[in-house]
């Protein structure tokens, strides 16, 4: 599926509930974690950060941490046990990062609003971005990469989907049964995430308008180096996109960037 579209995501909307956006959140993190949909990527990311000389991820648009977590712990298993982990999020959860911090070490936080198109220097590191850049339209996008090559960080998009249209099916039908199913079990336990999933379905509803839309919003690996090379246009970084393909079927898009050199 080559077609983008724009459109609307309910959860980027400034008005859009806090409550059901944390729910929405909490049930992505938890399918994220327990497919362990972004460890294909990670020999990856372990290749980027040993070409960059770093140990310290700072993951931008984190949303609730999904996969986040995994991933670190992968890291450490498989080369590089000094990696460490950063979350930021233009809307913190510092609640949800709280929780995996506990339970993770090497993993922490900053809890104020970052802007994902213009870094704090006072927040170093290889920059990754899961299931989130989808959200930037072109303009944006290509302003968030051109801030990376900028500040000569590396850079990692990943897109947990291979944008096909089997992915849309998926989204529609087996995905909100499994949302059901599994609310109970996530934590830490929220009643307002029970009452809007069940007693008012809010957060279902939601969570398939916006996956849908996720898919259709995402940008193909062509699109993802013709960004790349626009917000690089000196050629300072060497990128690479394409995808992978995850243990139970769909593919996890990917755009590594480096700077040359380093």
């Amino acid at each position: 599926m080559k077609l983008r579209l724009q459109l609307f995501e309910f959860e980027d909307l400034p008005w859009f509930p806090k409550v059901i956006r944390a729910g929405m959140m909490d049930y992505l993190r938890f399918m994220i974690s327990a497919l362990g949909t972004y460890r294909p990527i990670v020999p990856l990311l372990l290749a980027a950060l040993r070409h960059t000389g770093s140990a310290r991820v700072l993951e931008l648009g984190a949303g609730a941490g999904g996969g986040t977590a995994g991933v670190l712990r992968e890291l450490r298993a498989t080369g590089l046990p000094d990696a460490r982990v950063c979350l930021t999020d233009l809307y913190p959860q510092p609640a949800a990062w709280q929780a995996l911090q506990a339970a993770n070490p090497g993993l922490d936080f900053e809890p104020t609003t970052v802007n994902a198109l213009a870094v704090p220097a006072a927040l170093p590191g290889f920059r990754t971005i899961f299931s989130a850049f989808h959200h930037f339209p072109p303009t944006a996008a290509e302003a968030l990469l051109a801030d990376a090559v900028r500040r000569r960080s590396g850079i990692g998009v990943f897109e947990g989907a291979g944008k096909h249209w089997a992915e849309l099916l998926l989204a529609v039908t087996v995905l909100p049964v499994a949302q059901l199913l599994i609310t109970p079990l996530i934590r830490p336990f929220r009643f307002s995430r029970l009452f809007f999933t069940y007693a008012v379905p809010l957060i279902p509803l939601f969570t398939i308008w916006d996956g849908c839309v996720s898919i259709l919003r995402m940008y193909p690996p062509a699109q993802l180096l013709a960004l790349a090379h626009r917000a690089d246009p000196a050629g300072t970084f060497t990128w690479q996109a394409g995808t992978v393909r995850h243990w139970w079927g769909p593919r996890v898009t990917y755009l590594i960037g480096v700077p040359r050199g380093s």
